[in-house]
């Protein structure tokens, strides 16, 4: 099974369109901080001010690198399953589609094993994505702002000490990451339902997208619908910012993801177990 994880490993890294989103976050990212850093920051800086000024005495460095790396992982989380279908959704279909599945099903290699293999793939793809743009985003937010407390402002207002940040961030990437994972086994999923690297690709965002509305609109049929919906468990992370942490519900986000995703593996290895192969 090693072997088979490596072989499916260096055959995905050696694809260019598996560096697409690096690229594409690699110039993004510097672009958005050097603006911000250019002139950007001034109008945060008053807009923030100008809700809290009435209220509070604000001092020290409080748009920093920290402040700017969480308001990241808030608004790139929507763009982030963007760049992973590409990757999920041509694991499989991509082979369809080259009609390399025969030879691979010539060797003494069973259909679930080949399958686990990319889907084991799909994930490390996905969280070295994460994590490189996690990693992009502070680390170019903290060197252009520099450090400090991070101020949150959600449903009220904390402040959170510097000493505590490195702990919470990697918390909340590893949750990110494991939100993502979903995305990921969704993509996985349509790829094994079609022969075309684009249809997954499409699928998966239009589920996302349709989620997104219907958790957004206050009509209480949507509401009842929520708790089915997997993106209503992708802010899970930003309860790490809380205070205090509620790990009870974070424990249950967990458990709810970790289900999609092994509901979607499972619903993947049973369609391609039974797959006629014709190319």
């Amino acid at each position: 099974m090693t072997r088979l994880v490596w072989f499916e490993f260096v055959k995905t890294f050696t694809r260019l369109r598996t560096y697409i989103g690096f690229a594409a976050f690699g110039i993004v990212v510097p672009l958005v901080v050097a603006g911000l850093k250019l002139g950007g920051q001034h109008s945060f800086e008053k807009r923030l001010l100008s809700l809290l000024q009435n209220d509070f005495v604000i001092g020290g460095n409080v748009l920093n690198g920290w402040f700017f790396g969480f308001f990241f992982m808030g608004a790139l989380w929507v763009h982030v399953p963007i760049v992973l279908t590409i990757v999920a959704g041509d694991l499989i279909a991509g082979e369809a589609n080259a009609g390399t599945f025969r030879f691979l099903l010539t060797h003494a290699v069973s259909r679930t094993r080949i399958i686990a293999a990319k889907f084991i793939v799909a994930l490390l793809y996905t969280a070295v994505m994460v994590f490189f743009i996690g990693g992009l985003t502070l680390g170019l937010s903290l060197w252009a702002f520099g450090n400090g407390d991070l101020l949150v402002i959600r449903g009220g207002i904390l402040v959170i000490p510097e000493a505590q940040l490195p702990c919470h961030f990697l918390i909340a990437y590893g949750l990110a990451t494991l939100a993502m994972f979903v995305v990921s086994s969704l993509c996985f999923l349509f790829s094994a339902l079609t022969d075309n690297s684009i249809g997954p690709i499409i699928a998966t965002m239009a589920v996302i997208i349709i989620s997104i509305i219907i958790i957004s609109l206050p009509f209480e049929l949507f509401q009842a619908i929520r708790p089915y919906l997997f993106v209503h468990y992708f802010d899970a992370w930003q309860k790490v910012f809380d205070d205090p942490i509620p790990w009870e519900t974070i424990r249950t986000n967990v458990a709810i993801l970790t289900g999609f995703i092994a509901a979607f593996f499972l619903a993947t290895v049973i369609y391609f177990s039974r797959k006629d192969i014709l190319t």
